[in-house]
């Protein structure tokens, strides 16, 4: 089976984090998605408690999703650990893992990213515009980066957070009502 890690914050999760896990799916990229969002010392404005954001992803995820913890408990963990959990875990499936071109362009940065080349493949999901040729001849063109053909909206967390404070009807085109009702019922993000 092909698992397929999508980390990130999730502050908060949108349809469009949806669509990409639905998509990588449907397409055939992997099997299974299991989101993993970032703990509570991940360094980022107006981050609402891990506990928060976990929930809202269960809210969302169907049959062939999961949301794990792993992030959460063991707070400030690097890319590379997160992986090696999992192919641990998951001994005789392929982890993958889910990264916009906008992480690609800052993957040098990470942590152990060498290792991270040589050992996991990237999904690379592109937004409507990006070009990825020049971040390609960047890793010298890595067997283990696949440009997917799944396009992301350009719709952001903070583009949902600034339509959540200002009550911007915006929002519900983007977010499931589950998430929505969870948010409005523990007053998160609204000032």
């Amino acid at each position: 089976m092909k698992i397929g890690i999508f980390g990130g914050s999730f502050n908060p999760p949108h349809n469009m984090h949806q669509d990409i896990a639905n998509g990588l799916i449907k397409k055939g990229y992997i099997d299974k998605v299991i989101f993993v969002p970032t703990g509570n010392r991940y360094d980022k404005r107006e981050l609402v408690e891990a506990k928060e954001r976990y929930h809202m992803l269960q809210l969302i995820c169907n049959k062939d999703e999961q949301v794990s913890d792993f992030e959460i408990t063991n707070n400030l963990v690097y890319t590379y650990q997160t992986l090696d959990y999992f192919k641990n875990l998951y001994i005789n499936d392929e982890i993958l893992f889910i990264v916009g071109a906008d992480n690609l362009a800052e993957l040098d940065t990470w942590k152990r990213y060498k290792y991270l080349l040589e050992n996991y493949k990237f999904l690379v999901v592109k937004r409507k515009g990006e070009k990825v040729e020049e971040l390609l001849k960047r890793y010298n063109f890595s067997p283990n980066i696949i440009i997917t053909d799944i396009k992301m909206e350009n719709i952001s967390s903070t583009m949902i957070r600034n339509w959540l404070k200002s009550g911007s009807k915006e929002v519900y085109k983007y977010v499931d009502k589950r998430v929505i009702r969870y948010i409005m019922d523990k007053r998160l993000y609204i000032k």
